[in-house]
């Protein structure tokens, strides 16, 4: 096992790794930003290292400060956490040639699905049902393309990920508007403005299953979460299991994954992503990181999924096969954004007061305590609230008891969306799909 770990990344999801980390006793270093310099992660860490000011290209995308961060303190492996270098192939690459370990799966697996057209054709050839869409294209192909697949067509970023670079045309006016604006979102986000097209499905529900492969033959998949809950394709609830989906349904795509993700060799935690609508699964992307939304499947399977990352990354095998994956009772997992309830305007500031929910099946997530000063520089997300019951009525009662005990004073959160959204009919009862949250908001 690792001695030391450097953890690459911030907020909830740093100190989310430290405690895996404490857990086997493995020592850590925290890296940070200026603006972080009193997070929680950095105050428990063994040790701290500043990599730079506030913005992200100058401190958590900036390779050369955190690998000199893991000479200097000596770390023999690094976890990158959720977003900033989570799935830079290179920077996985440049980690393993300094002979350290990278906490996650090959630096070739990462470029391959990092790319959503080489990870269409991927798994086209690994048997997995695909929307159908084009190769990366230029403007003007565009319209060609377009115009063979069907309007209305989805604007993708071939680099891309977390809805950047992402438009719907309706018909060709709409196309010919969209592709530049995209690919200049694109070209900023992720450096690349490359684009392709896929047909786009009418209200279809956003399914994710989760699988974890040890390198050495064994793979298994955790079920499957519901992430139909979105705005502008940004996810804000998650459930497991879906309420769409039969038994039937979720062993199947189930046993799709973990088949195609063995012949491919994949080794850590990864997530398939479909488009699920009339009983068909789509596949769109493979996220080959820890999931924002994971403690979602960790209440209904009972696996620690960080503390598996870094076992087989350290070369322990699963010792377990799928038989003895027991997934039970409901999970439901809120996003507490440091937002507006009603304008989502940012707001970020001081937390003047704070008191986490608590109680049997409830687990939140978060670096906040009072007197942190939430910075404006990075991601809204501030905390996750997480229930587990017996079914899913149940869970949509823990949640309700549990949104209403949260206080986070001095800033606006996204607890009061949560709130109404629990209690809505159609949510109640099941029936959603990626846009339906839209569409709520749009007629209050």
């Amino acid at each position: 096992m690792f001695e030391k770990l450097l953890i690459a990344n911030r907020g909830e999801i740093a100190l989310r790794i430290h405690r895996a980390c404490r857990e086997l006793g493995i020592r850590t270093v925290a890296v940070h930003s200026t603006a972080d310099a009193n997070a929680m992660h950095v105050r428990l860490a063994d040790e701290s290292v500043c990599i730079g000011p506030p913005a992200p290209r100058d401190s958590y995308l900036n390779i050369a400060a955190i690998l000199t961060a893991a000479a200097i303190t000596g770390a023999d492996a690094i976890h990158p956490g959720v977003g900033f270098l989570a799935e830079n192939a290179d920077f996985a690459a440049m980690v393993e040639e300094h002979g350290i370990v990278f906490i996650g799966p090959s630096a070739d697996h990462i470029r391959l699905m990092g790319d959503k057209v080489a990870a269409r054709r991927a798994a086209e050839k690994l048997g997995i049902p695909v929307v159908p869409g084009t190769p990366a294209l230029e403007d003007v192909a565009a319209v060609e393309a377009a115009r063979a697949l069907g309007y209305p067509v989805l604007i993708k970023a071939a680099a891309g990920g977390g809805g950047r670079g992402m438009r719907v045309a309706r018909d060709e006016a709409a196309l010919k508007a969209l592709v530049p604006e995209a690919a200049a979102e694109a070209k900023a986000f992720f450096g690349n403005g490359a684009l392709y097209l896929e047909r786009y499905l009418e209200r279809p529900r956003h399914i994710e299953v989760q699988i974890l492969g040890d390198g050495a033959g064994g793979m298994i998949h955790l079920g499957e979460r519901d992430c139909s809950i979105q705005r502008k394709h940004q996810k804000l609830l998650e459930e497991s299991p879906s309420p769409a989906l039969t038994p039937a349904e979720r062993e199947a795509i189930g046993r799709t994954a973990t088949e195609a993700m063995q012949r491919l060799g994949y080794k850590s935690a990864g997530t398939l992503e479909f488009l699920y609508r009339d009983g068909a699964f789509h596949f769109i992307e493979m996220n080959t990181r820890l999931q924002v939304e994971h403690p979602v499947t960790e209440m209904v399977s009972g696996i620690d999924i960080v503390r598996e990352q870094i076992r087989i990354a350290a070369g322990a095998t699963l010792g377990y096969r799928q038989a003895g994956v027991v997934l039970s009772g409901h999970a439901i997992e809120c996003r507490i954004n440091a937002e507006h309830p009603q304008t989502f305007l940012p707001s970020p500031g001081t937390v003047v007061g704070y008191h986490a929910p608590g109680g049997l099946g409830v687990r939140v997530d978060s670096a906040l305590y009072q007197g942190y000063v939430v910075p404006p520089h990075y991601d809204s997300l501030v905390a996750k609230l997480v229930v587990h019951a017996a079914s899913r009525a149940d869970g949509l009662m823990r949640m309700a008891r549990a949104l209403e005990e949260f206080v986070i004073a001095g800033i606006d959160t996204t607890i009061a969306l949560h709130q109404r959204l629990i209690v809505e009919p159609d949510f109640v009862a099941g029936r959603y799909d990626i846009g339906w949250l839209e569409r709520l908001l749009a007629a209050s």
